[in-house]
């Protein structure tokens, strides 16, 4: 039990630098789930002062019971952590920035035909933006999470990104737009164990919420999931019915309107086409669905709008890159060569084809587990700048 209870010292410890003699005061980001409690329990046991708080995000109006994100029993259990670890907890209402800064552009881009991911945007604008500000503000010198990440400082001094310990559990993909201020005042403190050794450690320090169920899904919707949501809240006319086409262009049924459809889907179409059938474009133009075989959605070359360099200093334009690249959280890292335009853009040439880039998700690149940078998978247009009738634009 010493050799681990070292182990967990040390694992906070390498991440923190105390700015000076004094204690560190550390902001822990808390959620009511086993990650941010034991983040919040290592910071305490390695010896920092230690707040914590939540953010209440904003919710359906009417809906309230039905979001996942900030319910009465997340607030408990968060309250009741720190009761237990004996330090302060409060709930911080950021309904109106959260709509502001994540679900207004998230509806935006789904309008305009792309499929965002809008972790990048909270984590960027409202983690380590809101909140890191205010923890600052009230003197915290960091903002702790129960992300499975790590920061690690390079040779040439600089502060990097990188995987979690977990393989299965890294969240560096959403975090890949941090710049470097942001991670200099961020802990992940469970990013050094495996989620099995959270939810020992979550028992060992006598957490009620170590059995707690990881949270799936976006956070903030409520009923029907991201459908629902999106047929209540996108603007008139931006969900239309229309067409759905075969790989000959043949019409074999109708769908609702292309927001509610993404890369790779395969069920729900309402086609039969006797063989699977997979979403494997959508044409905005002819607000058309374009289905077909599982093998019409592997595509070796990738372009990014704009690159996030998270390392530091973007490289010189027509550099190129041996790196490993994700286009999905969750999904596995493959080799590519990215190629620097000059533009700040990118382009990804992926070794093997990978499977349903879709645009408006992130493609975040890897030089072994360090976060090299990342940006949003740009619509692929044919050289006369027409969508083709296979790929999600």
């Amino acid at each position: 039990m010493a050799a681990a209870r070292r182990r967990e010292h040390r694992a906070v410890e390498l991440i923190v630098e105390a700015p000076g003699a004094r204690r560190p005061l550390v902001a822990v980001a808390m959620s009511g789930g086993v990650d941010s409690s034991v983040a919040a329990a290592l910071c305490v046991e390695a010896g920092y002062e230690v707040f914590g708080v939540m953010l209440r995000l904003w919710s359906e109006p009417g809906g309230g019971a039905a979001n996942k994100c900030c319910t009465l029993g997340a607030i408990d259990d968060a309250r009741a952590v720190a009761d237990r670890l004996a330090i302060p907890f409060s709930v911080l209402d950021a309904s109106e920035a959260f709509h502001e800064r994540v679900v207004g552009p998230f509806l935006d881009e789904a309008a305009a035909g792309l499929t965002p991911n809008p972790c990048f945007t909270c984590n960027r604008r409202m983690r380590f933006g809101y909140l890191l500000d205010r923890a600052r503000a009230l003197g915290a010198d960091f903002l702790a999470t129960g992300h499975y990440a790590r920061v690690g400082r390079a040779p040439d001094g600089r502060l990097r990104l990188r995987r979690g310990l977990d393989a299965a559990k890294d969240q560096s993909y959403v975090l890949y737009a941090l710049d470097a201020d942001q991670l200099a005042h961020a802990l992940f403190p469970v990013g050094g164990y495996e989620k099995a050794e959270v939810r020992r450690l979550a028992r060992r320090f006598g957490l009620r919420v170590a059995a707690r169920p990881d949270s799936v899904d976006l956070c903030w919707v409520g009923e029907g999931g991201l459908s629902g949501f999106l047929g209540r809240h996108l603007p008139p006319g931006a969900a239309r019915p229309g067409p759905i086409l075969d790989p000959s262009g043949a019409q074999v049924g109708r769908h609702e309107g292309l927001p509610f459809y993404t890369l790779g889907q395969r069920r729900g179409l309402g086609v039969a086409l006797g063989a699977p059938a997979y979403v494997v474009g959508r044409d905005m133009v002819r607000n058309a669905l374009c289905v077909g075989p599982a093998e019409a959605l592997g595509r070796r070359t990738v372009r990014v709008g704009r690159m996030h360099w998270t390392g530091g200093e973007p490289p010189p334009p027509g550099a190129r890159l041996r790196v490993e690249a994700k286009v999905r959280y969750g999904g596995p890292s493959s080799a590519a060569t990215l190629w620097v335009r000059a533009d700040r853009a990118a382009t990804v040439r992926f070794d093997a084809p990978v499977r349903a880039p879709t645009a408006g998700q992130g493609l975040v690149a890897y030089v072994g587990d360090e976060v090299l940078g990342g940006g949003p998978i740009a619509p692929q247009r044919t050289a006369r700048g027409r969508l083709p009738a296979a790929v999600d634009g």
